[in-house]
């Protein structure tokens, strides 16, 4: 495509995971640099000529998301009200063909690894001195540091090995300098990221070496926090517990995505872990880092799970008591293993089951919260909404965990900014506090 002439604003929508959104934000810094304006804001295309959606293509709820997306945005340019859609990430990359086809008012698509040319056809002079670099488009407290692209997994319901290729590490030098930069901006929370977070390092260096990455990201930010998300099970690095225990800047949370507990099922998906060995990892990590938050993740109707094969996992969940849950159900993807099976499980047994899980995954969180009250934690805060300050705790990510809940009436915090607080009231998943200092009260 011919590079067009630089458009006034270009708008950037990015839908799905926080790795899309650190692509959204690489863009974002190439265009500024070129003195492109851009707006990040999805709620209005008010003076924006050009929008740019990232998409998700990982299952079917977020390419149905993606293609509403993409169709709005189009509706907007025949009205008039936008010159250029573009339209990159995981769904154009998985069916570019198609959708050309389907959204021809669509400009161009790009797949997730053109950055240079969707910056040259956005009129913008791709510059290499900037690879790497990024405009941060969280919240200033926070960011994700995204530590290796792609899969080497072959787990049988995923798309993302076709989408985005084999497992690549990036080099510990390029992380820790990233780290350094975004501490120095007044990043006070890093949340590592990575399709497989524990995989980190096999391809560069012939060994695991997350946990050594995490210690030195901790030095890096002694006086914030450093988040693990997306902790494979099978492989799991041992080494990695002892980090958590030597560095209290390091949160006690471990998002790890067991997605079963049935042995066939397991077996099936290619996860590389039985059910023992499974209930066994829980287990020491939990005996090894005591108070850890476990966060998880679980499919329900896969391919020829029985009712039998459910109530195994829904037993699983309500015995294990998982702090952090979330549910998905299947979705059968073309060019995946697990698409030569007959996708059989009803959908609404799916939701059924989905439902189910997620309410007892409710009671088990209720306790969890009420075992908190007239406890103290320190919390980050996020921001003022109404009436409260909402907050997390070292045991919360943004967006999908619980929150902390301060009122706004007789405290003046800063988001951005840490507290130490007293658990005063509890909710299925939420939290409500005062600050110690407010109580006259020091934490302990």
């Amino acid at each position: 495509m011919k590079t067009r002439s630089r458009p006034h604003t270009v708008g950037i929508v990015s839908l799905g995971c926080a790795k899309n959104l650190i692509d959204s934000e690489l863009l974002q810094k190439q265009l500024d640099a070129s003195k492109v304006k851009i707006s990040f804001d999805p709620s209005s295309i008010k003076g924006i000529d050009t929008m740019v959606i990232n998409t998700c293509g990982f299952i079917g709820d977020a390419k149905q998301e993606s293609v509403e997306t993409i169709l709005g945005y189009v509706q907007a340019k025949t009205e008039g009200k936008l010159k250029h859609v573009f339209v990159m990430g995981c769904l154009s990359e998985r069916y570019r063909e198609q959708l050309r086809k389907d959204i021809p008012e669509v400009d161009a698509f790009y797949g997730v690894n053109e950055l240079k040319t969707i910056v040259g056809d956005l009129g913008a002079h791709y510059n290499k001195r900037l690879l790497g670099e990024r405009m941060i488009s969280t919240p200033s407290h926070y960011a994700y540091l995204k530590i290796a692209e792609g899969c080497d997994r072959k787990c049988s319901f995923c798309a993302i090995p076709g989408i985005r290729g084999g497992h690549v590490s990036r080099s510990s030098a390029d992380i820790l300098k990233e780290a350094k930069g975004l501490v120095d901006n007044g990043v006070k929370e890093l949340i590592v990221i990575s399709q497989d977070t524990t995989y980190y390092g096999l391809d560069l260096y012939g060994s695991r070496k997350i946990a050594g990455l995490l210690g030195d990201l901790a030095k890096i930010n002694e006086n914030g926090w450093i988040r693990l998300h997306y902790a494979y099970p099978h492989g799991f690095p041992h080494d990695l517990l002892q980090v958590f225990r030597e560095h209290k800047n390091i949160c006690r949370y471990i998002d790890i995505p067991l997605q079963h507990i049935n042995n066939r099922i397991l077996r099936s998906m290619k996860r590389g872990l039985s059910s023992a060995k499974t209930r066994k990892l829980v287990e020491t990590i939990r005996k090894e880092i005591p108070g850890v938050i476990l966060r998880s993740s679980f499919i329900v109707g896969y391919p020829g799970e029985t009712d039998l094969e459910y109530r195994e996992l829904l037993e699983f969940v309500r015995e294990t008591g998982f702090d952090r849950l979330g549910v998905f159900a299947y979705s059968h993807e073309e060019g995946t293993p697990a698409f030569k099976l007959r996708d059989d499980v009803n959908r609404k047994i799916m939701q059924e089951r989905l439902e189910e899980i997620m309410q007892v995954q409710e009671g088990i969180s209720l306790n969890k919260n009420l075992g908190l009250l007239g406890s103290n934690l320190r919390v980050l805060i996020d921001r003022r909404e109404g009436d409260y300050y909402i907050a997390r705790s070292e045991g919360d990510s943004p967006e999908i965990d619980n929150e902390v809940l301060i009122p706004a009436a007789g405290n003046k915090l800063k988001p951005g900014t840490f507290s130490d607080v007293s658990i005063t009231s509890a909710e299925s998943f939420d939290l409500y506090a005062d600050p110690l200092k407010k109580l006259g009260l020091r934490r302990k």
